[in-house]
């Protein structure tokens, strides 16, 4: 697989010197925006409104910490002209194909989560950040504010539209917040106890009041592996507190989920929307995203 990525980069580079990409200024008929996830192309697409397109590098259902570039991402990526990313290492895939871009040729990169504060851990001796800050919609509005700085950058005379597009999106950020803070406090505070497949709903935690107990891969990836002693700790941990629900995404592989389910018996809800959008319902926008994700977990846990 690492072979074939190379050969991605050697031909990213190859189109790329045949044809330069366009400067970070152009008319907004000539933007060509590429968002590196679904989530992050619906938000970015609340913004834009009507004025331009905004596509998603990633397809629907794909898990951005296990994805590997295809022929068809590098044509994507050289022909775009403005990347919006989540950051916080969350594109380690798209990284490599930027950095074989020859010297002179730029993309104007909208970095969505710049300016908020980060969760952190160790991993193998190493401070990571971790990325998952659209679970909550709160952190979401700086998202929606530096998406629209950027594209007032490229585009300045689609100001006024963006502007307003993006006051309207943040009253609908704002009114989804209130909506689950309703759904969440008909669950009991002692009941609000999490354990997750990776350490994806820290964010989505501290803003409405749950407990982390813990995750089966101790990791903000779901690439990573966990060691015996950490699975053992798991259940442990799982026993004392009596923890009902192991939550999963669609795209987590469940076989250590089902492994600690043996062991403890608890139950396994393993169609959460965490990390990409869905063709169609019941997570077709990030909105509906969220809702369904907290009704699943809100059920689950009254």
């Amino acid at each position: 697989m690492k072979k074939y990525i190379h050969l991605f980069i050697l031909l990213v580079a190859l189109i790329s010197a045949c044809s330069p990409i366009t400067k970070t200024r152009p008319p907004s008929s000539s933007l060509h925006i590429l968002a590196s996830t679904t989530f992050l192309a619906d938000i970015a697409q609340n913004v834009a409104g009507n004025r331009v397109i905004v596509k998603s590098l990633l397809p629907f259902g794909a898990d951005p910490h296990s994805y590997q570039p295809t022929p068809v991402d590098v044509t994507k990526i050289a022909d775009s002209n403005i990347l919006i990313l989540n950051g916080v290492g969350y594109e380690s895939f798209i990284e490599p194909l930027l950095n074989a871009q020859p010297a002179g040729s730029e993309h104007l990169i909208i970095t969505a989560s710049d300016g908020l504060d980060q969760h952190a851990m160790e991993e193998n001796g190493t401070q990571i950040g971790d990325p998952h800050m659209w679970l909550d919609p709160i952190r979401v509005i700086k998202y929606v504010e530096n998406i629209r700085d950027g594209l007032i950058q490229a585009d300045p005379g689609g100001k006024a539209i963006y502007t307003a597009n993006a006051d309207a999106y943040i009253e609908k950020l704002k009114d989804l917040d209130g909506w689950i803070v309703e759904k969440v406090n008909t669950v009991p505070a002692e009941h609000r106890l999490l354990v997750t497949n990776h350490e994806a709903m820290g964010y989505f935690a501290e803003r409405y009041g749950f407990e982390i107990t813990g995750s089966v891969i101790p990791s903000f990836s779901s690439n990573a592996s966990p060691s015996a002693r950490e699975m053992a700790a798991l259940i442990d941990e799982i026993k004392k507190l009596n923890v009902p629900v192991i939550f999963l995404d669609t795209a987590d592989n469940n076989t250590l989920a089902k492994q600690i389910a043996d062991e403890t018996g608890v139950m396994i809800v393993d169609d959460l929307h965490l990390e990409s959008l869905t063709e169609g319902p019941p997570a077709a926008t990030y909105i509906d995203m969220m809702k369904y994700n907290v009704s699943r977990i809100v059920e689950a846990l009254k």
